[in-house]
């Protein structure tokens, strides 16, 4: 059995135990689902040299957005604006850490820069707190998804967190499902999605969608996949904050105004 004699996160996160378990059964097709692993690039990798076909995105793709600061890093070569903050992961001990976060401005948000769910995300106000929560966020990074590093963003307080699903094949065609509004959220975790989103002008609506499929074209994505942003309540200023390379809980949302069956996509 997989996880026997493990812990519940170490026995979710072993690879080799779960493709040696699907050799064993002889399955052929593994679809990676929605929860920490499917964002893994060694689950592919794994199914690839044991001969069963992946239902996801390739390693190379999962690596180049499933970590957040390199997804950040193609949204700015595509010309896509992003949330500021430091360009890559940042060292609780560094010696400059103050200044980085200076630049960037308080109040400021430490994230997780592998992994989602809310987890590893703590809100800075000051300072004085900055080294605490960065500590804090490394932790709980680091005991969710096997990996501690963390990067800064600027907070914006007052914001609809909006994603747009998109559908890529293996041709370079990529479209998008239009958009889900995630803004109710407890503790960094969604509550409650919406579709289609309220209170949305419609230029931003578009600009977001086109941004979506522009970052996925620059990608060369294909699979199902979502990409976030976020907008100023007030301004309606926004910008991209991540991708998640897979198919998220919330997919049913689109799926119920849309017609269109996601995971059945995928498989196609």
């Amino acid at each position: 059995l997989i996880g026997q004699g493990k812990g519940p996160v170490e026995a979710y996160l072993d690879v080799d135990a779960i493709v040696a378990l699907a050799v064993e059964k002889k399955v052929d097709i593994l679809h990676p689902g929605y929860g920490f692993l499917s964002e893994n690039p060694a689950l592919p990798r794994a199914c690839e040299k044991a001969g069963i076909t992946f239902l996801g995105p390739s390693p190379a793709l999962l690596e180049a957005l499933g970590d957040k600061t390199a997804a950040r890093k193609l949204a700015q070569r595509a010309g896509i604006p992003v949330v500021p903050g430091t360009e890559g992961a940042v060292d609780p001990n560094a010696a400059n850490l103050e200044i980085v976060a200076q630049r960037i401005g308080f109040p400021l948000i430490v994230k997780a820069a592998h992994g989602g769910g809310g987890r590893g995300m703590r809100v800075v106000e000051s300072a004085r707190d900055l080294k605490a929560k960065l500590d804090e966020a490394s932790r709980e990074a680091g005991a969710a998804f096997g990996n501690a590093e963390v990067f800064l963003e600027r907070y914006i307080k007052r914001a609809k967190h909006v994603e747009i699903q998109i559908l890529g094949d293996r041709h370079g065609n990529i479209l998008h499902l239009y958009e889900r509004d995630c803004s109710v959220q407890r503790r960094h975790q969604k509550v409650v999605e919406i579709a289609p989103a309220i209170g949305l002008p419609a230029r931003v609506r578009a600009e977001l969608a086109e941004a979506a499929v522009q970052l996925a074209r620059a990608a060369q994505y294909y699979n199902a996949g979502t990409v976030e942003f976020l907008v100023d309540a007030v301004t309606h200023e926004w910008y991209f904050i991540e991708v998640n390379p897979r198919v998220q809980v919330e997919h049913t949302v689109t799926e119920m105004i849309t017609g269109i069956d996601i995971v059945r996509s995928q498989i196609q």
